[in-house]
């Protein structure tokens, strides 16, 4: 890193959080209420990063791109976000070293915020109920605002929130849709090497650097 950081944002899930468990258990009861065959928690976790509403989408066509009908879709999202109301901690779990990480940071005065795609009825309480919500200054979730990554808004909207600019801010993230706003919020980026990011590796985004637990931070910083 050139400089320190002043402010770090963090992505929720893939990076904080592995919430595949529970995403891949809603999305396989939504199937079975609807009279189809589940997929499995392998085929679910290439299909998670990019929100909920997303992911039901590629749950009914059964791959990453394109689109169900408009009725199928009406009927499946309700079940889903029922499903997902009740079951958004109940198997997802920190990844091994976020908790050491964050305690650093904190430990640092980074101002520390959340930016995730994820909505925010869902992503307050995955946060309390894994005990991190009390490290973030602010929460940007996917629907802060109209926009979300990988638009650079939600990251501008946290920098201006601590009163910081983009040449002192640093994005940690998974996906590629982290990379792009950071890029376009003029941030540094760096990615975990585990998340999410549909069975890409994530390195062929450039990213500033890659690592595998949020302990290495320590020394980047």
């Amino acid at each position: 890193m050139p400089e320190k950081p002043r402010m770090i944002l963090i992505d929720v899930d893939g990076t904080l959080v592995d919430s595949v468990p529970d995403l891949a258990w809603c999305v396989d009861e939504m199937m079975q209420a609807l009279g189809r065959e589940p997929w499995g928690e392998a085929r679910v976790r290439d299909w998670v990063g990019n929100g909920v509403e997303r992911l039901v989408r590629r749950a009914l066509i059964g791959q990453l791109d394109g689109e169900p009908s408009d009725e199928e879709f009406d009927k499946a999202y309700p079940i889903f976000l029922d499903l997902y109301a009740e079951n958004t901690s109940k198997r997802s779990t920190l990844y091994p070293g976020v908790k050491e990480g964050l305690d650093y940071l904190k430990e640092q005065g980074y101002s520390l915020g959340c930016v995730t795609n994820k909505a925010e009825q869902f992503t307050l309480p995955l946060l309390r109920d894994l005990g991190i919500a009390d490290y973030f200054g602010i929460v940007v979730a996917g629907d802060t605002l109209p926009v979300k990554k990988p638009d650079p808004g939600p990251l501008l909207h946290a920098a201006e929130f601590f009163g910081t600019g983009p040449e002192h801010s640093l994005m940690i993230g998974d996906s590629k849709s982290d990379v792009k706003a950071a890029r376009a919020a003029g941030f540094r980026i760096i990615c975990m090497s585990y998340g999410y990011n549909h069975g890409e590796d994530i390195r062929i985004y450039e990213p500033d650097a890659v690592i595998d637990s949020m302990t290495e931070l320590k020394d980047m910083l």
